[in-house]
């Protein structure tokens, strides 16, 4: 089999707070991206996605675990030793209104990356930049000037330009169409599509919009307070859901048809996530869990295949959904 371009191997993210507490950010990632794939990672705001990927891109350090890249574990490379490496990891960042210095000129901001590696300067940085303008559907001529007289649409295709100067292998999407209009959403969306098979690119796509995640990704992980629950190719994800939080965020979707949208299965969770800094004992979810056992308190399930699933499809449950199982009638059942 050909070698993942990233591997993640049991991740382990913790911020210590003034309370002399510690925030169980990502407790036990493993996961997998291979060459020219898309993963969509999803989850409810505070779940640890961004964090991991902050982790992957080696901004923030990990507690524990490594990250592999390329065949290389850069979990605890110095800052110099990470400067090659950094070429070939980009992100794209979810506020485009943030993340752009206003005061600098676009022409500039998309051409530091060529200026930080010593790659081109003067008038072939600057050609550089416009033909990356002109990649990404901005006006080269726009060269000069500020973020502040571009759109929200336009300034993440800025954003994506600058991603892409040095031309990485892995782009990383921090929720990089949540803060922009339905419509501006689906032309950055394919924009990405276009630019992932003109470039050869491999995506982590971060968002809480499940809608969003199932038009790009090829296979999608979702987590829960700090772990994966379940990770599965797309299709089976939605066809053949098994992690009760994620028929939960299935059942979320908006359906356009209103008499469909009446007739779905309605699930409400009881409860808010439990804290970060003491998360429950077993499997995360058992607290909120329709189907919750007491065993689900004593143990944490493992992610693996459960039921008649096969190896790419795994789901950390000891009572996993069948098809076409009722949920939203379910009684957790009490402990003894």
């Amino acid at each position: 089999m050909t070698e993942p371009l990233l591997r993640i191997e049991n991740v382990r993210k913790e911020f210590p707070t003034q309370r002399r507490e510690v925030i169980h950010a990502v407790d036990g990632v493993s996961l997998e991206v291979g060459r020219g794939e898309t993963l969509g990672l999803v989850g409810e705001t505070g779940c640890g996605k961004s964090t991991l990927a902050r982790c992957v891109a080696r901004l923030y350090d990990v507690t524990s675990g490594s990250v592999w890249f390329d065949g290389r574990d850069i979990t605890g490379l110095s800052r110099r030793e990470l400067r090659p490496v950094r070429r070939e990891i980009q992100v794209i960042f979810q506020d485009p209104y943030s993340s752009l210095n206003p005061r600098r000129r676009v022409g500039s901001i998309i051409g530091d990356p060529f200026a930080i590696h010593g790659i081109a300067g003067g008038s072939e940085r600057k050609q550089k930049v416009q033909e990356l303008m002109e990649l990404v559907g901005l006006n080269p001529e726009h060269y000069n000037r500020f973020p502040a007289e571009f759109s929200g649409g336009q300034r993440q295709r800025i954003g994506v330009a600058r991603a892409l100067a040095l031309r990485p292998k892995l782009v990383i999407c921090d929720e990089p169409v949540s803060a922009l209009d339905v419509s501006i959403q689906a032309q950055i969306i394919n924009l990405l599509a276009d630019l992932q098979r003109e470039f050869d690119l491999t995506y982590v796509f971060i968002t809480h919009d499940l809608s969003v995640v199932r038009h790009v990704s090829d296979r999608i992980a979702v987590m829960y307070l700090g772990k994966i629950v379940e990770l599965a190719p797309t299709a089976d994800l939605f066809g053949e859901t098994r992690h009760p939080y994620t028929r939960a965020l299935l059942s979320a979707l908006p359906v356009a048809d209103p008499d469909t949208a009446d007739s779905r299965e309605q699930i409400i969770l009881a409860g808010d996530i439990p804290s970060a800094t003491a998360p429950p004992s077993g499997c995360r979810f058992h607290t909120r869990c329709p189907k919750a056992r007491p065993d689900c308190a004593a143990e944490e399930p493992p992610l693996e295949p459960v039921l008649a699933d096969g190896p790419e499809h795994r789901t950390a449950c000891f009572f996993p959904l069948t098809v076409g199982e009722d949920l939203a009638s379910a009684v957790p059942e009490p402990a003894s």
